[in-house]
């Protein structure tokens, strides 16, 4: 059988985050390492012609990070068509892997023109707004579960919408050790959880993504989004109707799954 390259599964999942389409699993060389894994997602975005608006942070949980046995999460990039308003709707399939609520910064395109690498101290600089988001995660591809970081990494980071609450200016809002709660009442299900969670603590994340951009020498003219990673795992979605995230100090966020 004819060996198929790179390009040929590339435009098969790109054609799948295009139309909301469900493709048979990538080949594991694709997956299985978080370096291949990047470099193929990177492929991928190539291969788009839609505005990006936003970055995430991926495996920003020190147990998943110990499991897996990664020594750092992953970043990916986010579609401006899958970042929408709070109270939306969201429509997901047996491959969708479930719920998460983060916090999410606003960041000045500013940040483009530095002139050196960016440290902690440039980074309230920086940071426009802040805000409670709710991200729902899932594949593209017929499977379930987390094997490896670059099982989300080659599939557009795993990000299927992100929904966002009313943003704040940052207000010297210390994000360190807040808590967290995604619930759903109709299902009974409720999850807390705290911020101290995301690789430490969300600015941390933040930070971490911002390196990635500096190093992969990415510009762009407008402000973006940065979301920095699940405050309470990923929550399996038990029932659909409305999932409310509450982040002390940040608000609320609500999303409405059919």
């Amino acid at each position: 059988m004819k060996f198929k390259n790179s390009n040929y599964y590339a435009n098969k999942i790109v054609n799948a985050f295009l139309k909301k389409k469900i493709i048979a699993p990538l080949p594991s060389r694709y997956t299985k390492n978080l370096i291949k894994a990047d470099n193929f997602r990177k492929l991928c975005e190539s291969k788009i012609n839609k505005p990006i608006t936003g970055f995430k942070a991926g495996g920003t949980g020190i147990p998943l990070l110990k499991k897996l046995k990664e020594k750092e999460p992953f970043y990916a990039s986010v579609y401006k068509h899958n970042i929408i308003k709070n109270n939306s709707n969201i429509k997901i399939n047996k491959y969708t892997l479930g719920i998460e609520l983060e916090v999410g910064y606003k960041i000045d395109k500013k940040f483009f023109n530095l002139k050196k690498r960016i440290s902690k101290n440039d980074i309230n600089k920086i940071i426009l707004k802040i805000f409670p988001c709710i991200e729902v995660v899932g594949y593209r591809q017929k499977k379930k579960g987390i094997k490896s970081f670059g099982d989300l990494s080659s599939d557009f980071g795993g990000n299927i919408k992100f929904v966002t609450g009313t943003e704040k200016k940052l207000n010297n809002i210390n994000v360190n050790n807040l808590k967290t709660v995604i619930y759903n009442k109709k299902a009974n299900q409720s999850v807390k959880g705290n911020t101290n969670t995301v690789y430490k603590n969300p600015k941390n994340s933040l930070f971490f993504v911002l390196k990635k951009l500096q190093k992969s020498k990415i510009k762009f003219n407008n402000n973006f989004y940065v979301f920095t990673g699940s405050t309470v795992g990923v929550v399996p979605i038990l029932n659909k109707g409305s999932y409310i995230g509450k982040i002390d100090k940040l608000g609320t966020v609500k999303a409405n799954i059919n």
